[in-house]
C-alpha cells in the first residue's frame, strides 16, 4: 500500500507546559496534512499537485467536507523541531459519501522526503483516524464520492488504523 507523506511544520505555540506538542495542537497538525493532501492548491498549476488533491476549495467550491468523527492515540511525546514532521496518510475505508483518513506521525528528515511511498516502519508518535463526509455545498447534504475521486484515492487505500482495545 502506498501512503502520502505530508510535511507539516511545528510551531512554538504547539507546545504545552511539558515541552511536547499539545493534544489539541496535534489535531491541527493532522488537519493541516489532510487539507494539503485532499484540497487543490495553487502549486497544482506549477505541476506540484498532490495526487489526491482533487477537491476544490474556496467560496465557489461545489463540495465541502464535514468531520464526522476523530480518534487519536498518543504513543509517545513529540517535542519541538525545526524540521517538519512527516504525517503518513492513507484511506482506511471509503463509503458512499465518506472517507476514513488514517494517519501516523513521524520525525521528518532534513532536506525533505518523497511525497508518496510505503510505511516508514519507524515508531510513530501518534496514530489517528478522521471520518470525513463529502457534502454538496448548495444543499449541505452528503453527496456520493465520484468515480474520479475514488480513482484518485484508490492507490492510497489500506487497512484502517488498529487502535488499542479499551477494557
Amino acid at each position: 500500500m502506498t501512503r502520502l507523506h505530508v510535511p507539516v511544520p511545528l510551531r512554538w505555540s504547539d507546545l504545552d507546559a511539558y515541552q511536547h506538542v499539545n493534544n489539541v495542537a496535534m489535531f491541527r497538525l493532522l488537519e493541516d496534512a489532510r487539507i494539503t493532501a485532499f484540497w487543490r492548491h495553487e502549486e497544482a498549476a506549477a505541476g506540484e499537485a498532490w495526487p489526491t488533491a482533487i477537491l476544490d476549495t474556496g467560496p465557489h467550491a461545489t463540495s465541502h467536507t464535514f468531520v464526522a468523527g476523530q480518534q487519536i492515540e498518543y504513543l509517545r511525546p513529540l517535542g519541538f523541531s525545526r524540521t517538519p514532521v512527516r504525517v503518513e496518510m492513507w484511506i482506511g475505508a471509503m463509503g458512499g459519501a465518506s472517507l476514513e483518513v488514517c494517519y501516523e506521525v513521524y520525525d521528518g528528515a532534513p532536506g525533505g522526503f518523497p511525497r508518496t511511498g510505503p510505511a516508514s516502519g519507524e515508531a510513530p508518535y501518534v496514530k489517528a483516524a478522521t471520518t470525513i463526509v463529502v457534502v454538496d455545498a448548495a444543499s449541505g447534504k452528503p453527496r456520493r464520492i465520484t468515480d474520479d475521486e475514488r480513482a484518485a484515492w484508490a492507490e492510497f487505500a489500506g487497512e484502517p488504523v488498529a487502535f488499542r482495545k479499551r477494557g
